[in-house]
């Protein structure tokens, strides 16, 4: 058969159309390419730097068909790799870019290895051309990916990865800096999220190249930012189910439009179970380096040694600070490098006071934190700052003692406290929270009127020592599921409540549990002491010293008493004139000296009193705790808990903190928790609260930010364009009265009475007819 007017010799992409239909038919075509593409390859390598159209157009059409002829063209992959590694500087940008992409086409049909494309792609990376760069690294990030798509491959993933370990520690600052790069984001795609990826970055943050330094305390610091800001963006773009449904009403009803609303109904219920799943967080990469002590302790070095930018010591204290937060690491050289730094007018002081507290764990020595505490309360927590760098101070020296509270001693802590009672309202928050946070940690430390309440919770804390490591052998609040029957739980919450509120009346039978002191009805008086009565009662410390003044004369007094009864007062009329006056100076005498003691022994009582209540309290608070311990260890042991179970020792749970609360408390449980997670937030630093302003400017900003979330008064216009043409019952609203009169002008029909009346006077003429 003649062929008339045969172009396929010049039209390449019909060819390849066809060669990939029937690769046998079309061989004769494809040998002519090829000896063209041969003849046209020697005449480029003597002039490499210009660009070759026709050689452009072969060495995409011979990529396309490679796999329809893979013995003709053995050659042709390593004949390209020649090309690029011998002229990678010289060639022009485009022809570059079509070696490239002719290379990937046969990678993705598997006809080159993996391996040999990564060294020459990391070899072009010294061209300057920056899109060749940006597609390269995608096109590697692709290819591992696709590689591990089923399942991870091990043996590729091995060679891979020592390849790219390897162009970490290259001299060139791209080829360092893309390897590192490409790491960073296949451990963010969950491709390479391995042990020995993490710790091969790691070792990125000792490199002498900053932007590689950069690169690699970055990922140490946040992985998953840049991923969740484009998982948001596509989300905000697709268009709602809602919308596809209308469409679908309104346009023509085709076989094409059906599978389209099929195959979005289907991606609509496939994202709604996604977002229906528990979500999966990664890994912190910080928990997976091999030392971590031996880490900290070399960027701490690298800080000290190096001369580098604010910034760049900035992110290495952070990452030093977070090393030593989560693994509990001591590096004491830490805490009076950064104490320097410690002052109001300092750059990025809330970062470094960050830091402080991050680096803080029960571990580290109290020694080392107490001059940290005492710095921050000369240096921010004095009258001559401002109110907002005095809360600021407030705020952590909190979080500090939240992870460490041995770091912070009684006295400290009771000056601290008093700035509860200052002017200011942000200052005045601080302290509070501070109390609040050592009310739930180490209540012994704080003044008795700081302490509040005592709650069930309250009861159970106990300080703990340096270093003490305490193991529950039991479910906190499993003591719920113990089977009691519930009126004598109610009954005994009752009296324990009684218990806590008020001084207890002790019984004869309660003198047994008490020991072997005896309280006796004379002892404690007629008159019972209530809370309020005993804290209106305190005694001052100047009281203390007048009492230790007349302590002395009084006892004095007392002795000469006992030793010579005749200098006690008679009450008998028999005195004699001679010694009036004697008498006289001897009762005034005497009368003071009987109200000192009267005074002495009524506040003795009163401390007696006091220590007797206070230490049967205890004595039944601790009998409390051991019977609601033995009871959990029971139900724990001996119990397999369910959901359910789970879920009422968590309602007894919140119960018990907010038992012997009163209920006016404004601020709940929740508000003052205290966080104690891995890593500190800067704005619970940063959190200052301030008092607004009632100006008129201030009040009508407020409204009009209300005004523009807030929904339009009115009719809602259900449409989902609102620009749309509207019905003409819609149109009739916003036209004029004359417009619509002489539509709305109606028959005039005579009403049921007028026809009535006029039946009637018909009916009447008719018989007048007759």
């Amino acid at each position: 058969m003649v062929r008339h007017n045969n172009q396929l010799p010049d039209n390449l992409p019909q060819l390849q159309n066809l060669i990939k239909r029937d690769p046998e038919s079309y061989k004769e075509e494809f040998l002519q390419q090829h000896l063209h593409y041969k003849s046209i390859l020697e005449v480029f390598r003597l002039e490499p730097t210009q660009f070759n159209k026709s050689l452009d157009e072969l060495v995409t059409f011979l990529a396309q068909v490679a796999h329809c002829y893979p013995n003709d063209l053995k050659t042709y992959p390593q004949e390209i790799i020649d090309i690029l590694q011998t002229h990678n500087i010289i060639l022009d940008n485009e022809m570059r870019m079509t070696f490239c992409k002719a290379l990937i086409q046969l990678r993705n049909k598997s006809l080159l290895e993996p391996t040999a494309l990564l060294s020459l792609f990391f070899k072009l990376l010294r061209c300057q051309d920056k899109i060749l760069r940006q597609f390269l690294q995608t096109h590697v990030v692709t290819d591992i990916k696709n590689i591990n798509a089923k399942h991870k491959n091990a043996k590729v993933n091995t060679v891979l990865q020592n390849f790219m370990f390897s162009m970490l520690k290259d001299p060139n600052v791209r080829a360092a800096k893309m390897s590192v790069d490409i790491m960073i984001e296949l451990y963010n795609k969950n491709v390479w999220n391995d042990v020995k990826t993490v710790n091969v970055i790691a070792t990125g943050c000792f490199s002498k190249i900053t932007k590689v330094m950069v690169a690699s305390l970055k990922f140490f610091l946040g992985t998953h930012s840049e991923e969740k800001e484009s998982d948001d963006s596509d989300s905000d773009d697709e268009p709602s189910m809602k919308e596809i449904i209308m469409a679908n009403k309104v346009n023509k009803k085709t076989k094409k439009r059906q599978k389209q609303l099929k195959k979005a109904k289907q991606s609509f219920v496939k994202a709604k179970k996604k977002k229906s799943k528990a979500p999966q967080y990664n890994f912190s990469a910080l928990h997976l380096i091999h030392d971590p002590q031996d880490f900290a302790e070399k960027l701490f070095k690298q800080i000290e040694k190096n001369n580098d930018r604010f910034e760049v010591k900035l992110m290495t204290l952070d990452v030093v600070s977070r090393l030593i937060g989560l693994h509990s690491l001591f590096l004491l050289n830490f805490y009076p490098y950064i104490q320097r730094f410690l002052q109001p007018h300092q750059r990025e002081v809330t970062k470094l006071l960050q830091f402080v507290a991050q680096a803080s764990h029960e571990l580290v020595p109290p020694d080392m934190l107490e001059p940290v505490l005492k710095t921050l309360a000369n240096n921010f927590i004095t009258e001559r700052n401002s109110a907002d760098v005095m809360a600021i101070g407030l705020n952590t020296v909190r979080e500090i003692c939240t992870r460490c509270p041995l770091a912070m001693n009684e006295d400290l802590l009771e000056d601290l406290t008093r700035y509860k009672h200052y002017k200011e309202r942000s200052v005045m928050m601080a302290a509070h929270s501070l109390i609040g946070t050592f009310r739930r940690i180490m209540p012994d430390l704080l003044h008795k009127k700081d302490k509040g309440r005592p709650t069930e919770a309250n009861v159970m804390i106990k300080s703990s020592k340096y270093g003490e490591i305490r193991a529950s052998e039991f479910v906190p609040g499993a003591e719920v599921l113990y089977n009691q029957p519930a009126k004598n739980t109610e009954e005994t919450s009752d009296s324990d409540e009684e218990d806590d509120d008020e001084w207890i009346d002790i019984s004869e039978n309660n003198e047994e549990e008490i020991g072997d002191e005896e309280i006796s009805d004379e002892e404690i008086g007629d008159e019972e002491i209530s809370d309020e009565e005993v804290s209106e009662e305190e005694i001052s410390d100047k009281e203390i010293d007048e009492n230790e003044l007349t302590n002395e004369s009084t006892k004095s007094s007392i002795s000469e008493n006992k030793d010579d009864k005749t200098l006690t007062l008679s009450h008998s009329g028999n005195n004699s004139a001679q010694n009036t006056c004697e008498a006289d100076s001897g009762e005034q005498k005497t009368n003071k000296i009987s109200q000192k003691k009267n005074a002495l022994t009524k506040q003795e009582k009163k401390a007696q009193k006091l220590e007797k209540k206070a230490k049967f309290k205890s004595e039944k608070n601790e009998e409390f705790t051991v019977e609601r311990k033995t009871k959990a260890s029971v139900i724990s042991t001996e119990r397999l808990l369910t959901d359910k179970d789970f879920r009422k020792i968590d309602v007894a749970l919140a119960k018990q903190d907010v038992t012997y609360v009163k209920r006016s408390v404004k601020r709940t449980h929740d508000q003052l928790e205290t966080d104690k997670g891995e890593l500190v937030k800067l704005s619970d630093i940063e959190n200052i609260y301030k008092k607004r302003k009632h100006d008129k400017a201030t009040r009508q900003k407020s409204v009009k930010k209300g005004q523009k979330d807030r929904d339009k008064f009115g009719f809602k216009d259900r449409r989902q364009n609102p620009l749309s043409s509207t019905t003409n019952r819609e149109k009739r609203k916003g036209k004029a009265f004359s417009m619509l009169k002489q539509k709305l002008r109606t028959k005039v029909k005579r009403s049921f009475r007028e026809k009535q009346i006029a039946l009637k006077n018909h009916l009447i003429k008719q018989k007048r007819m007759k």
